[in-house]
């Protein structure tokens, strides 16, 4: 019998989708990546002479495979979508406007690295970017751990002072819009860079002994945020995928030669019980560029509460 699929929206990603259920989804999503009970397909861009672009991404969990699709073009907003089919039919079961979803599984997804890298006593956050993600990587952090003190920065004045003034209404924590970049990083034990820079946006010298460090804005090859010093200072840098990390991680290729990538683990490995930092003063790192499992697995969890829900 064909199942007529389910159209959801934005807003019902927003209600249906909380951060700290999204990072328990993530976390078993790796869980079951480092077991063979999911596929991951990485990433793959179409092109065009107009410089408009098609890119997608699919992926398999549990109950559930699908693909992630959106289109780009400078100087106009993607436009995300999520096909999610059931693994046991092949019936389409959902089409979910997944612009807010990515939003959310990327910042579970740092939560999640911070969770396991981070020190137990970090207490100053910094944030470098105000825009698309930024606000999803301070939810999922704030998510795991307590901090004192937040900086932000990012290059106008009004957009940083008021990204903090909506975090501090937002989380219930003082979030200071700082002067630099240097001073928001300066002292902090957590550091995002959540930027569309195309060269570092901090110094390592900036970065503190004992920090960790989320880098999730850049997913081209040739596009960093964070310098080749920096990745060099890492006892431990950690991606989502080494395979598409090898595609698309210019934070990592444009700093390491081949010997340098035998130093990079997964996250599944992490998950799985791989020691993480190994003392107070190691640097961490863990670079993002996002899986279609998470896509799959947060889409699979609105559809069960959708229909749980049952029609408006």
């Amino acid at each position: 019998m064909s199942v007529k699929p389910l159209y959801l929206t934005e807003a019902d990603i927003t209600r249906l989708l909380p951060m700290g259920e999204c990072i328990a989804l993530v976390r078993a999503a790796f869980v079951r990546l480092g077991r063979g009970e999911a596929i991951n397909h990485p990433r793959r861009r179409l092109i065009l002479p107009t410089r408009s672009a098609l890119h997608y991404m699919a992926g398999a969990d549990g109950g559930y495979y699908g693909i992630k699709v959106y289109s780009t073009n400078p100087g106009h907003e993607p436009h995300f979508r999520v096909l999610l089919y059931r693994a046991a039919d092949a019936a389409l079961l959902a089409i979910l406007e997944a612009n807010s979803l990515g939003q959310i599984r990327t910042g579970a997804a740092s939560g999640l690295a911070t969770d396991l890298l981070a020190r137990p006593d970090a207490r100053t956050l910094a944030v470098i970017g105000s825009g698309f993600q930024a606000r999803a990587q301070m939810e999922a952090i704030l998510a795991v751990r307590r901090f004192e003190r937040i900086r932000v920065w990012s290059r106008l004045k009004e957009r940083r002072e008021r990204f903090a003034a909506d975090c501090t209404r937002a989380f219930g924590v003082a979030v200071d819009a700082a002067s630099d970049a240097e001073d928001a990083v300066r002292g902090a034990d957590v550091l995002v860079t959540a930027t569309s820079s195309a060269t570092p946006v901090v110094a390592s010298e900036w970065v503190a002994d004992g920090a960790h460090v989320n880098a999730m804005g850049s997913n081209q090859a040739k596009r960093r945020e964070i310098p080749s010093q920096l990745v060099d200072r890492a006892g431990l840098i950690v991606v989502d995928s080494r395979e598409q990390s090898r595609m698309e991680s210019g934070d990592l290729l444009l700093a390491l030669d081949e010997q340098g990538w035998g130093r990079v683990v997964e996250l599944q490995e992490l998950v799985a019980g791989r020691p993480g930092r190994t003392s107070a003063g190691e640097v961490t790192i863990f670079k993002s560029n996002g899986l279609a499992i998470e896509d799959v697995g947060a889409a699979g969890y609105v559809y069960e509460r959708a229909i749980e829900e049952g029609p408006a």
